[in-house]
C-alpha cells in the first residue's frame, strides 16, 4: 500500500508540472491542461511501464525508432564511457572527433552501394532540411541556378521545420504556419491504391501514379526541377506500401529529365522494411538518403544525410565553405552510442533474422484480422504495419467524420495496455525489430479487443 501511494504521490506531483511548464508536440494543449496525460518512467524490450505501475506493449517502438528495443546496456555504457572521455566536441573548421569517424565509416558499410560520405545532423526534420539545401547548392554548382523545385508526394511526411514541412504532404501540418513556402516545392499523389486505385490492378495504379511524377515536371519545365524526394514505404501518412511497379517508373523518369532522386529513411532505415534500408527493399538507388531514428535505436538524438557518388563529387570538388551545420552536428555521445548499436545490429543480424523469420509472421498475423467486420485492408512490408477501418468493406466506404474511427480504435488499444497510432481510420504499428512471437501474439490480441470494442461503438456487427 506504501508503493501505491508513493506512486500515486508522484504521478500526482509530475502531471502537475508537467500541466503548469511543458507544451507538447501535436497536442491540443487546452484539452491536455485539462485532462493531463500519462507519465512513463521505465522500459524494457518492448514493454513500457508508467508511474502508476502499469505495464504497456509498445507497437511504436517509440516515435518508430527503438529498432534494438528498451534497455540494452551495451548503449548506456558506450554513452557513459564516451562522456568520461570526450563529452563533447564539434566538428567545425577541419575537426573531427574519433566517434564522428569511425560511425562515418560504419555508415558507408551498412548503407546501399554508392554512399560513401555523411553530413550529421540531430533529427529527421534536420536531415530533410540539410537536403533541400544541398540539392540547391548542387545545382548552383553545376551552373543551374534555375533547377529548385523539389517534388514530393500528398500523406509524405517529411519533417517539421520550415523546409521539411514544407516537403511534407500532409495538409494539417500547413495551415497554422502558413506552409508551404512560396518557392521551391511541389506535390504530386502518393501511392495509395486502396483509396485512389479504383478498378485498376496494384501495378497498373503503380504506373499510373508514378507518372504524376512527368506530368508535373512538364507542367513546371524540366529545367525547373531539382529533385523528386520519397518514403519507400509512407510511414506518419498511413503506411502505403508502393506497389511493385511505381518505384521502377519513378528512376526511369527522374533518370531522363535529370532529377535528383532523394529517399527519406528516417523510418524505413536499419531494418524496419525486413532488409538494412527500404532502398534495398525496392531497389531505388537514391542520390541523397536520409536517416535518423534507428541509427542509434532513439536512445540519443542523432540523424544524416547520405550523399551518393554523383553529388558528393561536385561538393568535394567545390573550393567554397560549405555554410552549413549544427552545433550538435556529430556529437561524439551520440556517435559512440549509434556505433554500439549498429554493432548490436550487425553482430545478432538483427536485421536478417528480423526479416526472415520476425516480419513475415508479423505481416501473417496482421492479415489474419481481414475477416473482421471493421478491417477493409491490411497493408505492410517488415515490421510496418496498417489496419484500414471501414464503414462498408464491400464499396471501401470509410466512415463519416473520418479520423474519429481512428482516434476511438487508438484510445482503445491504450486502455488495453497497447501503444499504436491512428492516422485518418487507419490504425498503424511499428514494434522495435527484436519483437517475440509471443510478443507479436499478444499484440495481436490486445488489438482485437480493441477492433471490437471499437466495432461496437460504430454499430458494425462482430
Amino acid at each position: 500500500m506504501a508503493t501505491v501511494a508513493r506512486l500515486n504521490s508522484d504521478t500526482a506531483r509530475w502531471r502537475e508540472m508537467d500541466r503548469l511548464h511543458q507544451l507538447h508536440p501535436y497536442t491540443e494543449f487546452k484539452s491536455y491542461a485539462r485532462e493531463g496525460g500519462r507519465i512513463i518512467t521505465k522500459a524494457d524490450g518492448v514493454w513500457l511501464w508508467d508511474s502508476e505501475g502499469e505495464q504497456i506493449l509498445d507497437g511504436m517502438a517509440g516515435l518508430w525508432c527503438v529498432n534494438i528495443g528498451y534497455g540494452r546496456d551495451e548503449l548506456a555504457e558506450a554513452a557513459y564511457a564516451q562522456m568520461k572521455e570526450l563529452p563533447y566536441y564539434n566538428t567545425f573548421f577541419k575537426t573531427a572527433t574519433p566517434p564522428s569517424a569511425e560511425l562515418a565509416q560504419i555508415l558507408s558499410e551498412v548503407t546501399p552501394k554508392g554512399f560513401e560520405h555523411v553530413f550529421f545532423c540531430n533529427s529527421g526534420s534536420e536531415a530533410n532540411d540539410t537536403v533541400v539545401k544541398i540539392v540547391r547548392y548542387y545545382w548552383n554548382l553545376m551552373k543551374k541556378p534555375e533547377k529548385k523545385t523539389i517534388i514530393s508526394r500528398n500523406y509524405a511526411y517529411h519533417g517539421v521545420t520550415l523546409a521539411a514541412a514544407s516537403l511534407s504532404g500532409l495538409s494539417d501540418m500547413h495551415g497554422q504556419f502558413d506552409l508551404p513556402l512560396d518557392k521551391g516545392f511541389s506535390h504530386i499523389d502518393g501511392p495509395y491504391w486502396y483509396r485512389h486505385g479504383g478498378d485498376l490492378s496494384p501495378d497498373e495504379y503503380g504506373v499510373k501514379v508514378a507518372r504524376k511524377l512527368e506530368e508535373r515536371i512538364n507542367e513546371l519545365g524540366p529545367d525547373k526541377v531539382a529533385a523528386f524526394i520519397a518514403e519507400p514505404i509512407n510511414g506518419a501518412g498511413g503506411i502505403m506500401v508502393p506497389p511493385e511497379s511505381y518505384f521502377p517508373e519513378i528512376k526511369r523518369i527522374c533518370k531522363a529529365y535529370d532529377l535528383l532522386l532523394i529517399v527519406d529513411e528516417v523510418i524505413c532505415g536499419f531494418g524496419r522494411t525486413g532488409q538494412w534500408f527500404g532502398s534495398d527493399t525496392f531497389d531505388i538507388e537514391p542520390d541523397l538518403m536520409s536517416i535518423a531514428k534507428g541509427l542509434s535505436s532513439g536512445y540519443l538524438p542523432i540523424s544524416g544525410v547520405m550523399v551518393g557518388e554523383r553529388v558528393a563529387k561536385a561538393l568535394l570538388a567545390s573550393d567554397e565553405e560549405f555554410v552549413h551545420g549544427f552545433t550538435y552536428s556529430a556529437h561524439p555521445v551520440a556517435c559512440a552510442v549509434a556505433i554500439a548499436n549498429l554493432n548490436i545490429m550487425r553482430d545478432e543480424k538483427i536485421v536478417e533474422r528480423c526479416g526472415a523469420e520476425t516480419a513475415p509472421y508479423f505481416q501473417s498475423k496482421f492479415r489474419e484480422l481481414l475477416d473482421h467486420p471493421l478491417v477493409g485492408e491490411v497493408r505492410g512490408r517488415g515490421m510496418l504495419a496498417a489496419v484500414e477501418m471501414v464503414q462498408d468493406k464491400a464499396r471501401r466506404a470509410h466512415f463519416p467524420n473520418e479520423g474519429e474511427t481512428g482516434k476511438l480504435c487508438r484510445s482503445y488499444c491504450t486502455e488495453n495496455g497497447l501503444i499504436m497510432r491512428a492516422t485518418r481510420d487507419s490504425m498503424l504499428c511499428s514494434p522495435a525489430l527484436v519483437i517475440s512471437k509471443e510478443e507479436i501474439d499478444e499484440l495481436i490480441r490486445r488489438f482485437t479487443v480493441a477492433l471490437d470494442q471499437t466495432a461496437k461503438d460504430r454499430g458494425v456487427t462482430t
